[in-house]
């Protein structure tokens, strides 16, 4: 739960009611500014050899999108691609100089056993002349988008040095109808918006999705029973589990990185503190205690300290401490409004919610030089959360009357927008690496 949010909602009372025959929308995506200092790169349709009918999913034009978004590569458009190589005996270099390629990925799908296919792909440096890469992965047909992210990944990361987060995925909250009877749905999509799968429908607010480390699990906030409780549902199984619906506010859940503990916010004390409950056992440990509003906690990568937010210095600011409890150290100091940190896998950059009057926009720390950068140009942008190679921040935004996500790359160079046709979509959390 936001700082914002649990400041005025110290006791809500919600009953969920399980809608039925709500549509699982997806989310569309625009690019709404590019980087001039992108890579070109050529990705050739990919030839199908094999039997029958190919795959509904042009695995080349899903690599393309996925390169384009990250906002490091300059893709060659589809209308401008002259020649269709699908192996490197067939590749003229002269031909991608000529249309001043650096790279270039060409492939074909062939039958992989099982009914499946199997998608071989080349990557190339254009100057060089030089074979980059050359990898192959099979999937059932119905696997063929998670197949070409898998694809972008490996490019990216055998030109950039980072691995590419592109299959992975994204957990959402929309909102569709009118108060009094909107709908929420907890939402998990892959990255780029496709395949939506509805994990929770309530008649009430959903609040605060968190992954687990391995992706197989999402802890969230809903008030089913008169009161904000936190749940972790299984998204394999469909099972989940109450974790804590103390007297008060239980809020904005954080899985350690081990899976093993939850940090959340309690008020059932009198004042809203940050606690750990090991999710085995379920003992609770209270890691601060200040008559201020402690809340929104977040998990170092290391899991040896806890990120919150707290007002006890007058306004809302970050502070960390430690795993096991003890005082609590101030982070930011720079403006009036620091909160709802998330921090960058490396641990040496913190993306937050930087407030200046009634302006809220997304702002990136680094702990090393000490300097802030707002990433975002919004008037009410919220909940940030980065992606988990560090390259790219997903956060809410208020456009009118409507919500909406954007994808902004770290630098906040490169925006791309997600929006549902039909409602609002907030509450972003982008999960972690995915295993094949």
């Amino acid at each position: 739960m936001h700082y914002r949010i649990l400041t005025c909602l110290l006791a809500v009372l919600a009953l969920i009611g399980h809608a039925s025959g709500l549509h699982a929308q997806g989310l569309s995506i625009d690019i709404t500014n590019g980087n001039p200092s992108a890579l070109p790169i050529a990705v050739v349709p990919f030839a199908f050899e094999g039997g029958g009918l190919p795959p509904e999913t042009d695995v080349a034009d899903v690599i393309r999108a996925d390169l384009a978004r990250s906002g490091k590569f300059h893709t060659l458009t589809k209308s401008n691609i002259v020649e269709f190589p699908a192996r490197e005996a067939d590749v003229k270099f002269a031909t991608w100089r000529l249309l001043k390629q650096d790279y270039l990925v060409i492939g074909r799908i062939g039958d992989g056993g099982d009914g499946g296919l199997r998608v071989e792909f080349e990557l190339f440096d254009v100057a060089k002349q030089q074979r980059m890469a050359g990898v192959a992965i099979s999937g059932q047909r119905s696997q063929m988008r998670d197949v070409a992210h898998q694809i972008a990944d490996l490019i990216y990361e055998k030109i950039l040095g980072v691995r590419g987060a592109f299959w992975t995925r994204i957990a959402y909250v929309t909102a569709v109808g009118v108060s009094p009877k909107i709908q929420y749905q907890l939402m998990v999509a892959d990255s780029d918006g496709y395949n939506p799968q509805v994990v929770v429908r309530s008649g009430e607010s959903l609040m605060s999705p968190a992954w687990s480390p391995d992706g197989r699990k999402l802890a969230y906030v809903s008030f089913e029973n008169g009161n904000s409780a936190v749940y972790i549902q299984d998204l394999t199984t469909g099972q989940r589990q109450l974790i804590s619906s103390q007297r008060g506010i239980n809020s904005g859940p954080s899985f350690s990185p081990d899976g093993s503990k939850l940090a959340l916010t309690l008020s059932f004390g009198g004042n809203p503190d940050i606690y750990v409950i090991d999710l085995a056992s379920r003992a609770r440990t209270q890691l601060t205690r200040h008559f201020a509003i402690d809340t929104e906690a977040v998990w170092a990568p290391d899991g040896r300290s806890v990120f919150f937010t707290s007002d006890r210095s007058g306004k809302p600011q970050l502070y960390q401490v430690s795993a096991s409890g003890g005082d609590a150290a101030r982070v930011t100091f720079q403006g009036a409004y620091n909160a709802r940190a998330t921090v960058c896998c490396d641990g040496k950059s913190i993306a937050m919610v930087q407030g200046s009057g009634n302006v809220y926009r997304i702002a990136v720390f680094d702990r090393a030089t000490g300097q802030y950068s707002q990433i975002s140009p919004g008037n009410q942008d919220e909940s940030p959360s980065f992606a988990p190679n560090g390259s790219m921040v997903l956060y809410a935004a208020a456009e009118g009357a409507r919500g909406v996500l954007y994808a902004v790359s770290s630098d906040g160079r490169v925006r791309q927008r997600l929006v549902l046709a039909d409602g609002d979509v907030r509450e972003p959390a982008w999960g972690p690496y995915r295993q094949r």
